[in-house]
C-alpha cells in the first residue's frame, strides 16, 4: 500500500499482538491489532480496534480520527510481518459491520495487484461458507489471506 504508516509502540515477540497510536483530529487514540487461533487447523483471525482504558480490545467504536489509510496501511504493515514469520497461516478478517468490510474490500481492490504478488486473497459472497479468489466486483462477506510461498 502506498501510504504512510504507523510505527509499533507495542509488537509482541510472536507478533500476535501489535499496537501503535493514531494521530488525528480526535487526538491520540491507541489501537491493537491480534492475530488469534481459531477453531480450524491453520486458520488465524485478525481483530482490530481501540485498547479501552482496561486494557481490553473495542472494534466496535468507529473512530474517525481523519488517518484511515495510515491505519488500513498499518494493518497491512502487521499483516506483511506476521505472515512473513507465519507463511502457512491463513488470516480470516472481517469488519463488523457491511460498512467496514466494504472498506477493507476497495483497500485490497485498490491495490489488488500489488498484493496479489505477495498474497493469496480469498473471499466469502453472499453468506456463502465457501471461500473464491479475490475479483474487484464482488459483494464480500469476510476475507481470507494467506502469504504466497515461492519454491
Amino acid at each position: 500500500m502506498k501510504y504512510g504508516r504507523y510505527l509499533p509502540v507495542y509488537e509482541a515477540v510472536d507478533l500476535s499482538v501489535f499496537e501503535f497510536l493514531s494521530k488525528g483530529k480526535h487526538g491520540i487514540i491507541r489501537k491493537r491489532i491480534v492475530f488469534a487461533k481459531t477453531n480450524m487447523l491453520g486458520i488465524y483471525n485478525l481483530a482490530f480496534g481501540n485498547v479501552e482504558n482496561n486494557g481490553g480490545l473495542d472494534d466496535e467504536l468507529i473512530t474517525n480520527n481523519g488517518d484511515r489509510d495510515i491505519i488500513l496501511a498499518t494493518v497491512a504493515q502487521a499483516v506483511d510481518k506476521y505472515t512473513q514469520r507465519y507463511p502457512r497461516r491463513w488470516i480470516f478478517f472481517k469488519g463488523n459491520t457491511p460498512a467496514k468490510t466494504r472498506l477493507y474490500r476497495m483497500a485490497i481492490g485498490i491495490n489488488l495487484r500489488e498484493l496479489l504478488q505477495k498474497f493469496e486473497i480469498l473471499a466469502v459472497v453472499d453468506g456463502n461458507d465457501e471461500f473464491l479468489p479475490f475479483q474487484r466486483s464482488m459483494i464480500v462477506d469476510a476475507f481470507m489471506i494467506k502469504r504466497r510461498i515461492n519454491f
